[in-house]
């Protein structure tokens, strides 16, 4: 790698960004009228997420902890954690599950619900992701992130991105479920790049090393191409590093060991291929750079403790 190349590097955080595309598990048109609490379930694997289009209401989260949202603030709750949206803190809140609602496809639906007081709406939906960095990415996140689209620097941009998803949720036109994911994808990244940038927690770890020109390049090109034979030497040259610099540098800053992080990597590929894709063991072998299907079997199993057949049928979770 040339000077060029360390001074105009891939945006490794940027791209972990870009893996952040949704698949939808289900939106929500809500329309809410005082009093009224919603209590919304625990749904593993998923980031849910609330737009408040118009009037106000709190959510409790996990721990108990209220917070009021206004029209045009946006939450994450990354971790699929069960919370209560309400018109006030106290008023005991009903399952989301338990109530009629409108079916208007097979991922969204309208919920009206309340005794006919103040009125609010909002635009929720839960939301997956397959790709492994996305994943990761999520994992690093806080119970909460609460954007208040009336204070940050892209309001204008934001409030009509908002405003856009509240239109497209109530008139329902043809390709309106669509354009209402792609708008979210937009508002889930801007909100976690807002949490990067104010939240020292998002400079360590994982996420700071992202953000390190030479560690964070090393990890890209570790994302980019699993089945490249990475060596401790292969890895810190493509950094300009001397190898025990980088080595040294990589396990300080990620945590683990690089040549750890390149097998965890595989195994976290080879097990979204495995419960999410109609692949076989020796396509999936080749892949991730192993040569052969047997080979990849045993360093599956090493790492994870079972075959890559087992973890198909009965699904396990990536050691960390």
């Amino acid at each position: 790698m040339n000077d060029k190349d360390l001074w105009n590097p891939v945006d490794p955080l940027g791209e972990a960004l870009h893996f952040l595309r949704m698949n939808g598990v289900f939106y929500c048109r809500s329309e809410f009228t005082a009093p009224w609490a919603v209590a919304m379930p625990p749904i593993d694997h998923c980031l849910m997420f609330h737009v408040v289009t118009s009037g106000r209401c709190w959510l409790k989260d996990a721990d108990g902890e209220s917070r009021l949202l206004q029209a045009g603030d946006f939450v994450l709750v990354p971790h699929g954690q069960g919370h209560i949206l309400a018109s006030e803190p106290d008023v005991p809140a009903d399952q989301l599950f338990d109530l009629p609602r409108e079916q208007v496809s097979d991922r969204f639906e309208i919920l009206r619900h309340g005794m006919g007081g103040a009125a609010v709406g909002v635009v929720c939906g839960a939301v997956r992701f397959d790709h492994p960095a996305a994943r990761q990415l999520i994992a690093m996140l806080p119970r909460t992130i609460c954007i208040d689209a009336a204070n940050v620097p892209q309001t204008d941009w934001m409030q009509s991105t908002l405003r856009f998803m509240a239109a497209e949720a109530r008139d329902l036109r043809p390709g309106g479920e669509a354009v209402i994911t792609r708008l979210a994808d937009i508002l889930v990244i801007q909100a976690i790049r807002a949490w990067i940038e104010k939240d020292p927690a998002a400079q360590t770890g994982w996420l700071g090393a992202l953000q390190d020109r030479q560690i964070g390049r090393a990890i890209a090109l570790i994302h980019r191409e699993p089945a490249r034979t990475w060596t401790l030497a292969s890895l810190a040259a493509e950094v300009a590093m001397s190898r025990s610099a980088f080595a040294a540098r990589f396990t300080e800053l990620v945590g683990v060991s690089a040549m750890y992080y390149v097998a965890r990597w595989r195994m976290q590929v080879a097990l979204t291929s495995l419960k999410e894709q109609d692949v076989g063991l020796g396509e999936l072998a080749n892949r991730l750079g192993y040569q052969s299907e047997a080979a990849f079997s045993r360093a599956f199993k090493r790492f994870m403790g079972v075959s890559p057949g087992a973890a198909r049928r009965d699904g396990v979770a990536l050691v960390r």
